[in-house]
């Protein structure tokens, strides 16, 4: 393992290999909140990442995780303490699920806000290196602030990369709120069966968060059985867990004011339930 700085940015290479070598390898990015974010939206991917050699997987995560709920023997941790503690869950996150890095931006939430330059500067030079084909952030929709923050950011650095550097699709995980409600031409649909003693060892590494208040893994896991089950009301279930995203790729090519897409998507919803219960013309 190895721990590189430059300025306020923090890599960890579970691996030891130059970080260089580290980042270049990267196919898969997931562009998180918090410490724990990254597990929550795509365990899945790190996992399968991790037993498939040409797939890399890498983690940014972008605030210092000051501020987490608490109880417990983490009731009286300090700010400080929770950043360090996270922190190393994070990097043991990173070793079971051989990342090819993290990247620590250490920005506090408040500071994302507002318009942060340097955090889009910090990004789209960072994105430059990584080059990854596929990206994982926080979905349009999520109720946590700072997550939209995250998602908002995202979307706007990768619509200004020249198209040849852009990514084949971005993809924005569930976290604060499930997406099973939005219309299917708006979502992807991926297997989260596989692997599964991995993904729990992801989620579970995180104790700071799971016996301080919040059970993220018993959460993550039965919202995407839940998903597996009640997904297709007229089929049998064709897998035992099954995560759901925002096809956020379209927003990335177009300069469609968000808010209007936001719009459209709800309208969509709209759209299906006046049509069924017209359909059945009972009143």
């Amino acid at each position: 393992m190895s721990y590189y700085e430059n300025d306020k940015i923090r890599f960890y290479v579970p691996t030891g290999i130059p970080l260089e070598e580290a980042l270049k390898k990267t196919t898969h990015l997931c562009i998180a909140a918090h410490q724990d974010d990254l597990e929550i939206m795509a365990s899945h991917v790190a996992a399968q990442c991790m037993l498939d050699d040409t797939s890399w997987f890498t983690g940014i995560v972008v605030t210092d995780g000051s501020g987490s709920p608490r109880q417990g023997r983490y009731a009286n941790f300090s700010e400080e303490d929770m950043r360090t503690i996270r922190h190393k869950e994070q990097c043991k996150a990173a070793d079971i699920g051989e990342y090819a890095a993290v990247i620590f931006l250490d920005y506090p939430s408040k500071q994302l806000q507002s318009e942060n330059y340097d955090l889009r500067h910090t990004l789209r030079e960072l994105f430059s290196t990584l080059k990854p084909s596929i990206v994982y952030t926080h979905n349009i929709f999520d109720k946590h602030l700072t997550h939209l923050a995250v998602s908002l950011y995202t979307i706007n650095m990768l619509r200004e990369l020249p198209i040849n550097l852009k990514p084949e699709k971005v993809i924005g995980g569930e976290v604060w709120g499930a997406l099973d409600w939005l219309a299917d031409q708006h979502l992807v649909f991926e297997d989260a069966s596989t692997f599964m003693n991995i993904q729990c060892s992801l989620i579970g590494v995180y104790d700071s968060q799971i016996s301080g208040g919040k059970d993220y893994l018993s959460g993550v896991l039965g919202r995407r059985r839940a998903h597996a089950t009640f997904n297709e009301p007229h089929a049998v279930d064709k897998m035992s867990y099954l995560s759901i995203g925002q096809d956020m790729t379209a927003l990335i090519h177009e300069n469609t004011d968000i808010v209007s897409y936001v719009e459209r998507a709800l309208g969509s919803v709209r759209e299906r339930i006046v049509n069924d219960l017209k359909s059945l013309k009972l009143g």
